[in-house]
């Protein structure tokens, strides 16, 4: 993220124990504007970079806002944005990329949401309301602990909203996706597990993968340390448990397009001529793992690799 937004720290607040809001100011010039469902990158102090959805209105580009939730497995991203990051910091910031967009043909929009999940869907309801569109959002989460924004959206949305407040009341996706309308589209932010379901069930319905989006942010698991040699300058790098082979790259000055940092978007597909990979990532096909790989969440898994780099 060589080329970016320098921007202040304006704002924070504790939603939950696990949830913190940041609030962010340019420094300079005027904040791009965004679209709803876009998302930045943002580089810590520590070097850690990851991916945040964007929470505010899009028609609002004064400040941008985002949500964190404090994973108990960080590998020093969350942990420094709850414990260190204070008002006044400098950090650095993506421009906005957009790879979760409404779509534009839809009549309905079914809006699901899991825990920190809800963040995308801030933005896009209130574009939604702006529009007019018809929609519906369904928002599962632990009260206490998850539910940063039920009250703000029940105010908001009225009975657009549809709340399951886990273990007393569980969202059955196979009833949420049953007769709906033609038109219809279903988009979907949460955990992995979240993100199966959905997917399993609206095959079983007969959704097609057109009517069916979804958005994953996920900060790279750690993993065993591995080694890594790049072909065209003999290179060879040593990649620790807490790091990410994209990290490692760019730490040695090997910089690689990438936009998620979780394995999503596509952008950091990097071919690899042998060696054993642990394949973490949702967009490569499996003919496609036989040699390439996705630097931001991939790991060696036994003989070093050797990328086409």
């Amino acid at each position: 993220m060589s080329a970016g937004l320098d921007v202040r720290v304006a704002a924070t607040r504790a939603l939950t124990p696990v949830i913190r809001e940041l609030t962010f100011e340019s420094l300079d010039a005027p904040l791009p504007g965004f679209s709803a469902g876009s998302h930045v990158q943002l580089q810590l102090p520590n070097g850690q970079r990851n991916a945040y959805s964007l929470l505010g209105d899009p028609a609002d580009t004064r400040q941008y806002r985002i949500a964190v939730r404090h994973q108990e497995a960080s590998r020093g991203g969350s942990r420094y944005i709850h414990e260190q990051l204070q008002v006044g910091d400098r950090v650095r910031l993506s421009a906005p990329a957009n790879l979760f967009p409404i779509h534009s043909e839809a009549h309905l929009h079914i809006l699901v949401a899991a825990g920190i999940g809800i963040t995308p869907f801030l933005a896009y309801c209130t574009e939604l309301l702006r529009r007019g569109a018809h929609f519906e959002l369904h928002y599962a989460y632990r009260t206490g602990l998850t539910d940063a924004y039920v009250e703000y959206l029940r105010n908001l949305l009225g009975d657009r909203l549809h709340r399951y407040d886990s273990p007393a009341r569980r969202l059955d996706l196979s009833q949420l996706l049953r007769d709906r309308p033609l038109g219809s589209h279903v988009y979907a932010c949460g955990p992995q597990s979240l993100l199966l379901s959905l997917r399993e069930q609206a095959t079983a319905l007969g959704w097609s993968d057109a009517r069916v989006q979804w958005e994953a942010f996920a900060a790279p698991e750690p993993g065993r340390p591995f080694s890594v040699e790049l072909a065209r300058s003999g290179r060879q790098l040593e990649i620790s448990a807490e790091q990410s082979l994209l990290e490692a790259l760019e730490a040695a000055g090997v910089e690689i397009p990438n936009l998620c940092r979780g394995g999503v978007c596509g952008q950091c597909q990097t071919r690899y001529l042998k060696g054993d990979v642990e394949h973490r990532d949702h967009y490569l096909a499996l003919n496609e793992r036989a040699d390439s790989l996705m630097p931001c969440v991939s790991r060696g898994c036994g003989s070093p690799i050797l990328l086409d780099l």
